[in-house]
């Protein structure tokens, strides 16, 4: 048996490679991937054939996900890697049987979730990269995991993703017995964020990244969508507005101002910043108005659509997160809009930012706000100036972001790329663009990318 190694991100790693293992089927349950990844532990290893479905018994039942059919021959590799002496992370690489032009794909999460997104494995898999995955650092849609251990915190923030990459790099190698041409990264959300903080932090880990809506400044993000829940009141409170009419009659007044401003009446706010949406229309004027009570609203809410619309700023009128898009409101209704607290930012911080377990969104404040900031847990913000040693070493960077984001505005990308602009102007070759796109569900999206 011949043991190839190699040194790849200060870990040594080394595995077996079989001259008896002769067929693809073979080789898959003669590897050791555990004896490659430095600090690891095998938790599966099995050949899957095109249209078997790969199981997820011990998924955590947030994830929602149990099996998932694959659509390529493969071999399924499952590690649990540690990271420190209080962390580790569950990682998942698969293997095609079709090494398309030697790529490795690495992928995402979302939310604040642990969860690896098994039919983005599928996706890439299928077109013929290694695809690999991980939970992030912790298991589940709860963050509760990070309460006092700061080193999962920086698995979330971006050590997972990197400990991942690398340990993807050296099975690749070992199991095909050529390194990986090109290393790609796609995520999207949360994942964005990730995308982008690799780029800014691990600039040789990937030569192409794609980052969709991601979640960059994410602190005052978690402010910024934890402040809806204070505008809009619980559900059946006085004043809130039920979720029929953001669907109808909120969403009909924005299409109707913002609608034809590009001269086509056809259902998508083609430039969303041009929108700026006037809700004292809605005012249920009293006197000649004879509109009835369910197609107009009363003065508080009224006021309560213009903070929704609103820039948010701190007291002091500073920009602190840019506006919601308008024309996301039936989106925007499941949880921005829905009259609770935006589970995401109570959990990041309970666990993340307070340390308090029992921290509600009464104690929600520009406080609390200014607190996430400047704590920075993990060093999660990913807000940087500059991605020049990513772009100095080939990197390239694609960038979306949907016109209609119903959690994460895409003013702020439009915000992050004026930010790289200013502190690198000499970033030639970098070009925004706006495309849109039409049929099914109306969707517009803003891109930008370095080439």
């Amino acid at each position: 048996m011949l043991i190839h190694c190699v040194l790849l991100a200060a870990i040594w790693t080394c595995g077996p490679l079989s001259a008896a293992a002769t067929d693809f089927e073979q080789r898959c349950l003669q590897f050791q991937p555990q004896t490659v990844v430095k600090e690891s532990q095998l938790a599966r290893l099995e050949y899957l054939a095109k249209g078997a479905s790969a199981e997820f018994p011990d998924n955590d039942p947030s994830c929602n996900s149990y099996k998932q059919k694959v659509e390529t021959n493969l071999c399924r590799v499952g590690l649990v890697i540690k990271t420190s002496n209080r962390s580790e992370i569950s990682f998942e690489l698969w293997l095609p049987e079709q090494w398309t032009g030697k790529r490795l794909l690495s992928t995402g999460n979302g939310g604040v979730d642990g969860c690896i997104k098994y039919p983005d494995l599928v996706y890439g898999s299928a077109h013929g990269f290694a695809t690999l995955g991980t939970n992030n650092g912790h298991n589940g849609a709860s963050l509760r995991t990070m309460l006092n251990n700061e080193d999962v915190i920086i698995d979330f923030s971006h050590r997972a993703l990197h400990t991942g990459t690398g340990a993807g790099k050296a099975l690749a190698e070992a199991f095909y017995g050529f390194k990986p041409a090109f290393s790609y990264y796609l995520g999207c959300s949360l994942g964005g964020r990730m995308g982008i903080q690799a780029a800014d932090m691990y600039p040789d880990d990937y030569d192409g990244i794609v980052a969709g809506a991601p979640a960059v400044h994410f602190n005052l993000l978690q402010g910024q969508r934890a402040m809806f829940y204070n505008i809009t009141g619980a559900k059946g409170s006085s004043d809130y507005i039920e979720i029929d009419t953001w669907k109808g009659l909120i969403h009909n007044e924005v299409l109707k101002q913002c609608d034809e401003i590009d001269g086509v009446v056809d259902g998508i706010i083609e430039v969303p910043s041009r929108c700026q949406f006037d809700p004292k229309v809605l005012l249920c004027a009293g006197g000649c108005d004879k509109r009835p009570q369910s197609e107009c609203l009363n003065k508080a809410q009224v006021e309560q659509l213009r903070r929704v619309y609103a820039d948010y700023r701190w007291p002091n009128g500073t920009l602190l997160f840019p506006r919601m898009n308008p024309g996301n409101e039936i989106a925007a209704t499941e949880k921005l809009l829905a009259g609770k607290p935006f589970n995401y930012s109570v959990e990041y911080y309970r666990y993340a930012v307070t340390g308090d377990p029992s921290w509600d969104m009464s104690q929600f404040t520009f406080d609390a706000v200014e607190v996430g900031e400047n704590a920075n847990p993990g060093n999660i913000r990913t807000y940087p100036e500059t991605l020049q040693r990513f772009q100095s070493r080939g990197g390239k960077l694609v960038v979306y972001h949907g016109g209609q984001d119903q959690q994460i505005t895409s003013f702020n990308s439009e915000r992050f790329y004026e930010r790289l602009a200013k502190q690198a102007p000499a970033l030639d070759g970098w070009y925004p663009r706006t495309q849109t796109y039409v049929g099914g569900d109306p969707k517009q999206a803003s891109s930008w990318e370095c080439r």
